[in-house]
């Protein structure tokens, strides 16, 4: 976005609940899984449990406030910016089901980097569009990455 736009608040809050109620919901869905899940060995630099709630409420945050401003350039149209970012984001909802609820840790490594794979298109897409919108991004996939580590090491480990 160029120069001085007034935020669209509406329009904000309802990007800011797609991503959100998409990381809560598949929150609550792996709670089960998480139980089992804490009897798993864990690779080295695994972070305490405490912290990943926290960073995906972050992720999920950024991820709504940068389709906003992808959105905000030209909401007559549907870009395939915004397109590969539901993709990403339905795919982001599947990988926890997978690797928490059903322990499928090999299938969920492969799920992980299709979406790692998608984050970076995401980010080719968003940055045509937005500049700061490509740039929000860009902890999601660092973070992504380094969860593509630990499901790797989970699935080598057990």
């Amino acid at each position: 976005m160029s120069g001085v736009h007034k935020i669209n608040i509406k329009h904000l809050l309802v990007s800011l609940a797609i991503s959100l109620g998409t990381g809560a919901l598949s929150g609550l869905l792996t709670m089960g899984g998480m139980k089992k899940f804490e009897i798993v060995a864990k690779p080295p630099l695994t972070p305490p449990d405490v912290l990943f709630p926290i960073v995906w409420t972050i992720l999920f945050a950024l991820m709504g406030i940068s389709a906003y401003l992808v959105y905000e350039e030209n909401p007559r149209i549907l870009s395939s910016a915004l397109v590969v970012y539901a993709v990403q984001l339905a795919v982001n909802f599947v990988w926890p089901l997978v690797f928490f609820n059903g322990q499928q840790f090999l299938p969920a490594f492969f799920i992980i980097i299709a979406l790692w794979l998608l984050i970076i298109v995401m980010i080719v897409q968003f940055y045509k569009v937005n500049k700061t919108a490509a740039l929000l991004q860009i902890p999601y996939l660092i973070w992504v990455t380094f969860a593509a580590y630990l499901n790797f090491g989970v699935y080598l480990l057990n």
